[in-house]
Parts: structure tokens; C-alpha cells; sequence
């Protein structure tokens, strides 16, 4: 593994654990744990996801994720403001589609076409326990959360391309079980 390379992993398992570590505490003390882990998943994923970009000064990638997150929220804020579906705890009528859900699919499909699959699994469980929570809330219904993955990972999958050749795969020897994550430059 390169030095280029072993920085991308470096600074997605850094940022993560760096945010859980000073954010998910305050989860405990909150009336709804679920609901609150969802709140901060909201914030947590796109900031590890472009945080990444910042720390191994992928500037292209930068660009890729804001282009992304732009495309994302017009389309997900103009079907909620469109649509007019309320919700089901009926606190407003801008239940479709989950904004929560749209932001972190977003970020999720943005570490996955960018860096590999396999580094974005984490996003992923992320992303999808945010979708959980809303509909756990009463704040959605399922196919608004559906409907806000599937925005979500277009709008990455559309403007994202892959970092310079950047590929994940199993590895395994005699002495360890992991990932290998190989780039060309």
C-alpha cells in the first residue's frame, strides 16, 4: 500500500472515530436515543465524507462531493416543498423525502464511487440506521426514506468519479485478515 493511499484510509477512519468519539456520549443523556443517533449521523457522515477530501487534499474530490450535496438538497428540497406530504406525527406537510436520509446516502454513495465500496460500508450502516430512525420517529414514512436513498445516491453517483484508479479488496495472510487498498498515480 502506497503512502497516498494509506492516507485516504488513515483519514476516513480517523475523522470517524475523532467525531463518534466527542458526539455519540451525548446520545445516552437524550429522551430518544434513536432519534438523536439519526440527528447526529445527519451531521457526522457528510462532514467525515468531505472532511476526507480536505484531509488528503483531494481538491477534485472536494469539488465532486459539494457538486453532489448541491444537486441532492434542490432536488430533495424542491419535492418536499412540491409534493406537500405530511407527516406522520402530522408536525408539518414536508414528509417527502427524508432530507436526513437524502444527506447521508449522499455522503455514503460519495466515499463509495470516490474511494471503494469497502470503505463506504460504514457510511452505508450509517445512512440506512438514519433512515431507520426517521421512520422510528414518526417523522416518515418508509417510501420517504426510500425515496431520499435513491435521490441521495444518484446525485453522488452522477457527479462523482472514481480517485485516480483507487481500488479496495479482501486481504489475507497467516498474520492478519483486513483490506488492501492499492491507487495509480
Amino acid at each position: 500500500m502506497n503512502c497516498r493511499t494509506k492516507q485516504i484510509v488513515a483519514s476516513i477512519a480517523f475523522l470517524s472515530f475523532a467525531s463518534a468519539g466527542t458526539i455519540f456520549p451525548q446520545c445516552a443523556a437524550a429522551s430518544n436515543v434513536v432519534e438523536t443517533s439519526g440527528d447526529v449521523l445527519l451531521g457526522l457522515i457528510p462532514a467525515v465524507a468531505f472532511g476526507s477530501t480536505l484531509y488528503i487534499k483531494d481538491t477534485e474530490g472536494s469539488m465532486q462531493f459539494v457538486k453532489a450535496f448541491i444537486a441532492n438538497q434542490a432536488v430533495t428540497q424542491g419535492l418536499k416543498y412540491t409534493i406537500h406530504k405530511d407527516r406522520p406525527d402530522e408536525s408539518d406537510d414536508h414528509s417527502f423525502p427524508s432530507g436526513h436520509t437524502s444527506t447521508t446516502f449522499q455522503a455514503a454513495a460519495f466515499i463509495h464511487k470516490r474511494y471503494g465500496w469497502q470503505c463506504s460500508i460504514p457510511a452505508y450502516l450509517g445512512a440506512a440506521f438514519t433512515g431507520y430512525s426517521r421512520v422510528d420517529a414518526d417523522k416518515h414514512y418508509v417510501e420517504d426514506v426510500l425515496a431520499g436513498a435513491v435521490i441521495g445516491t444518484i446525485s453522488s453517483f452522477y457527479f462523482t468519479e472514481p480517485y485516480k484508479g483507487v481500488t479496495v479488496a479482501p486481504a489475507a495472510s497467516r498474520d492478519y485478515i483486513g483490506i488492501t487498498l492499492t491507487a495509480r498515480f
